[in-house]
């Protein structure tokens, strides 16, 4: 069975749902073209201001978040493109002319509704196909280029202004889960008559401090600063504001945040995106790792019997539902697979401090006292050999379909 990975996104047609994120790779022509040739669907352009030469860069520029020696993220400080528009501009007529099937998405910042215009009026003019526009940063917002809070009133100014400029030419907003209201943003993005919606920005933080020099990483000439977290930490939260908006509003969506393999897209498509950007899997993998991203997209897709991205788009978004509608009275308990338990006793700990007291060691091994489990799965959560599965006790009603 053939399998089409081509996808709709507001009005356009994508080889495949893969798009670069704006980032430091999007922002050489050389690397876009490599990326192109390589089988990305489209990249949006590291994001540039009416002045952006009035951010001078400082270094470093990235730090790496880890817990226990393994990679969950990056924080970046760094902010809009030092190219000029002038400089942008040519770059999407370029990318164009040599990949007219290719989508090019310029990602534009200002702070008046003169910038907003002229920035869109400009590449509309060089052949930009979509006009995304980062309203809100992490990070730098004192230098004037973006705005300090996301607001429903002040996205859905920005969304018209935009729109008025760029005729037929689709906008996507970008969103941040540091809103108060996600879904009140997005609804403002719906009436100010945007095409679409990317969920989300990377997330102010800090990377962590130096315990020998008490000075915050990263470390610039003896001081630091906040900085935009992105990278596998963030997938749970764009997982959710992706399910919130598909659920609230009808704009197409481009996810973003935490996107590394094929199964994490495909995940961002069941919860209803459209197209996905990634920018943290890039810098460390590699422009080449759309290869594997699509293949991997399509094998699956052939193993479940989808024939096309828009059969997959949305269709877990059923499965969500309020917590009161959480069906009730329904008992599992654990069971422990000997044959994977590596005796690591972590089961054991979760069970005394988080859950019930069910699980004794014996004789070299846990064992779950099945009248005292009362299903929480604390201690399948601890478990990182995966030995622990939740089960209907014997004699319980047959739910075998149900998978917990």
């Amino acid at each position: 069975m053939a399998v089409d990975l081509s996808v709709e996104f507001c009005g356009l047609k994508l080889e495949n749902p893969f798009v670069l994120a704006p980032s430091p790779s999007t922002d050489q022509l050389d690397l876009l073209i490599e990326a192109f040739d390589a089988g990305w669907a489209g990249a949006v352009l590291k994001t540039v201001a009416v002045d952006s030469s009035v951010v001078s860069r400082v270094f470093p520029l990235v730090m790496r978040i880890e817990q226990s020696g393994a990679f969950i993220g990056l924080q970046n400080i760094d902010l809009v493109s030092e190219h000029s528009v002038e400089f942008m501009e040519q770059m999407v007529v370029t990318l164009k002319n040599r990949f007219p099937n290719k989508v090019v998405i310029p990602s534009i910042m200002a702070s008046t509704k003169e910038d907003w215009q002229s920035l869109t009026k400009r590449f509309v003019a060089a052949g930009a196909d979509i006009i995304e526009c980062s309203i809100w940063c992490p990070h730098g917002a004192e230098w004037g280029l973006c705005t300090k809070v996301q607001d429903p009133v002040g996205t859905e100014q920005i969304a018209r202004w935009v729109k008025e400029a760029a005729g037929d030419v689709p906008v996507v907003i970008k969103l941040s889960a540091q809103d108060s209201d996600i879904i009140a943003t997005a609804v403002a993005v719906e009436r100010g008559g945007a095409d679409g919606v990317c969920a989300i920005n990377t997330i102010k933080s800090i990377t962590g401090v130096n315990l020998d020099t008490l000075i915050p990483y990263p470390n610039v000439a003896g001081v630091s600063t906040y900085g935009g977290l992105s990278g596998p930490a963030l997938k749970p939260i764009a997982l959710r504001c992706t399910a919130e908006i598909a659920q609230n509003v009808d704009l197409d969506i481009a996810s973003s945040g935490g996107i590394t393999t094929w199964q994490d897209g495909a995940e961002f498509l069941l919860l209803g995106a459209s197209t996905l950007q990634i920018c943290t899997a890039v810098l460390r993998f590699g422009i080449g790792i759309i290869q594997e991203l699509r293949a991997g997209l399509e094998s699956w897709m052939e193993e479940k019997g989808f024939q096309s991205i828009t059969e997959v788009i949305g269709r877990s978004l059923p499965y969500l539902v309020e917590h009161s509608q959480l069906p009730r009275g329904i008992q599992v308990v654990s069971q422990i697979q000997s044959e994977l338990c590596n005796g690591c006793r972590s089961c054991l700990t979760a069970c005394r401090t988080g859950g019930n007291n069910a699980i004794i060691w014996r004789e070299g091994f846990p064992q779950v006292i099945m009248n005292k489990c009362i299903g929480c799965g604390i201690c399948r959560a601890m478990c990182f050999e995966k030995a622990i599965t939740l089960v209907r006790p014997s004699g319980a009603v047959n739910t075998s379909k149900i998978q917990f």
